[in-house]
């Protein structure tokens, strides 16, 4: 069962690459496979020529098809989600995601960008097929805070959060028993004697 973490943002050091990390620190203590695949290292011009035989974006493609669950992640630029993330989206079969179960991370510079990730980016994983689009997780640069070390910081409500998403990831998304509390027992295995 492998996650594969995408992270949508053309610099680095970036805010939602560091929310992508939470989380994918959060998957790993749950002994998920992850796998990590960050687009602005992909040769630009095959991105943007859509040179679907390049080894790059021929193995970038592949990492997507193999993976049980990805989570995406990127800056919101403009009420949308990144150009980069874009031009690599484009690049996917239509049917992509299928079967797939995707959580969605964006950060923006305010409250105000919280909705691009219902109206600009759920839309697009919805076209490629994903099989469950799990609420996504919205946070503000201030939630993200630079230490003078000069790593990124999650605040404890963001956190919070995170580990909500990832619970519902590990369980829905990979089936994983839940990390508190006893696993459910499906009907078929109750016996009980009178």
């Amino acid at each position: 069962m492998s996650v594969l973490l995408i992270a949508g943002s053309p610099s680095a050091p970036s805010r939602s690459t560091a929310l992508l990390e939470a989380v994918g620190e959060r998957l790993a203590s749950r002994h998920a496979r992850i796998e990590r695949l960050w687009i602005r290292d992909l040769p630009a011009q095959a991105l943007l020529l859509a040179d679907w035989n390049h080894p790059a974006i021929v193995a970038a493609i592949a990492k997507v098809t193999e993976a049980r669950a990805i989570v995406v992640a990127t800056p919101v630029y403009k009420a949308a989600y990144s150009g980069v993330l874009k031009v690599f989206l484009d690049l996917l079969a239509q049917n992509a995601l299928k079967g797939k179960t995707v959580l969605p991370l964006a950060t923006g510079g305010s409250p105000h960008h919280m909705l691009a990730l219902d109206y600009a980016l759920r839309p697009v994983l919805q076209s490629l097929s994903a099989r469950h689009i799990l609420p996504g997780v919205y946070a503000s640069d201030s939630q993200i805070t630079l230490t003078p070390e000069n790593a990124y910081q999650v605040h404890p409500d963001l956190a919070e959060r995170l580990n909500e998403a990832v619970e519902v990831l590990a369980t829905e998304g990979l089936k994983l028993p839940p990390a508190h509390g006893f696993e459910s027992v499906p009907f078929s295995r109750v016996r009980c004697s009178v």
